[in-house]
C-alpha cells in the first residue's frame, strides 16, 4: 500500500501544478569561492515561502528529490554534493525527508582547469509541498570566478552535514541480503553509539530506479538493526552488492552517513 501511495503522489503532481499557478519557491546559485585544492565550492539555494517544503536526495515515502542536469556547463570535470541533514517529516501517516524555509545544497565542483572560470548551465527539477504538491523546474546560468568569497550560508550548510562513520564512532556495519518475491530484503546491523532517543534509518542503492521501503529499525545498546525491502523495476530478486549501499541514521538534528556495508562476516 505504501508503494502505491508513493506512486500516486508523483503522478498527481502535474495536476496540482495546473490547478494552482503559485510558485512559492525561488531557485538560485550561490557563487561561492575557489578552494585551496583548486576545487570550487558553490551552492544551489532553494528559497521557500512559509509553510512550504522541498525534499532531500532520498525523499522518503512521498516526494521528488532535486535532479540537476549540468549539460552545457564548461570547465567542469566532476561534481560532489554535500547534503545537509534533513528533517524527518510525518504527514498523513507518510514519512518524508524534507527542508522547510530554505535548502542550501553545497556543490563542490572540480574544474578541468583550476585557473579558469567555470560556466554553469544547470537545469533543475524538484518537488515542493504545502497543502498541495507540485513539480518545479528552474534554469540557472552563472559564471564562477577563479577567486570568489567565502559565503556564510554555504559554510553553515557544510557544518550541517552528517557525521562520517568515523566521526560518529561506527565500529562495524554488516549486512545480509535475502531474496523476496519482488526483490531483496536487506538487514543491516550497525555497531554504533545512539544518536538520540528516536533514530530514523534510510537505505539507498546506487541504482536510482530501485524502490526502497521505509526501514524498520530497533536498537539494543550499541547495536542498531534495520531492515528494508529493495524492489527493482522488474519486481524480481536481483544481485545487490552490500558495499554499494549508503545508510544514513538521522536523530535530533544529527545524522551519520555510512558508505558500504560489509557482508563477509556473520551477523551478531
Amino acid at each position: 500500500m505504501k508503494r502505491i501511495l508513493a506512486i500516486l503522489f508523483v503522478v498527481l503532481w502535474p495536476l496540482a501544478a495546473v490547478a494552482d499557478e503559485v510558485r512559492p519557491a525561488e531557485v538560485s546559485i550561490l557563487s561561492g569561492w575557489r578552494m585551496e585544492n583548486g576545487h570550487h565550492m558553490a551552492a544551489i539555494l532553494v528559497s521557500l515561502e512559509p509553510g512550504w517544503k522541498t525534499y532531500w536526495r532520498a525523499p522518503g515515502e512521498a516526494g521528488l528529490p532535486p535532479v540537476v542536469n549540468w549539460e552545457g556547463s564548461e570547465n567542469i570535470a566532476e561534481i560532489y554534493y554535500h547534503w545537509p541533514v534533513p528533517e524527518v517529516d510525518v504527514d498523513n501517516g507518510m514519512t518524508s525527508l524534507v527542508f522547510h524555509d530554505a535548502l542550501v545544497l553545497p556543490v563542490e565542483i572540480v574544474p578541468v582547469d583550476a585557473g579558469a572560470p567555470i560556466r554553469v548551465v544547470a537545469d533543475i527539477s524538484l518537488g515542493i509541498c504545502h497543502d498541495i504538491c507540485m513539480p518545479m523546474q528552474a534554469k540557472l546560468r552563472a559564471e564562477l570566478p577563479v577567486s570568489g568569497v567565502r559565503m556564510p550560508r554555504i559554510e553553515a550548510a557544510l557544518v550541517a552535514r552528517p557525521d562520517s562513520a568515523a566521526e560518529a564512532g561506527l565500529v562495524s556495519a554488516h549486512c545480509t541480503v535475502e531474496p523476496i518475491a519482488d526483490g531483496v530484503r536487506v538487514t543491516a546491523k550497525l555497531h554504533l553509539p545512539a544518536l538520540g532517543d528516536t533514530e530514523f534509518v534510510v537505505m539507498e542503492a546506487d541504482q536510482r530506479d530501485i524502490w526502497i521501503s521505509e526501514a524498520m529499525s530497533a536498537r539494543r545498546g550499541d547495536l542498531l538493526t534495520a531492515t528494508a525491502d529493495f524492489v527493482p523495476p522488474k519486481a524480481a530478486p536481483f544481485d545487490l552488492n552490500p558495499m554499494s549501499l549508503r545508510l544514513t541514521i538521522i536523530s535530533s538534528g544529527r545524522a551519520v552517513d555510512i558508505h558500504g556495508c560489509d557482508s563477509d562476516r556473520p551477523l551478531d
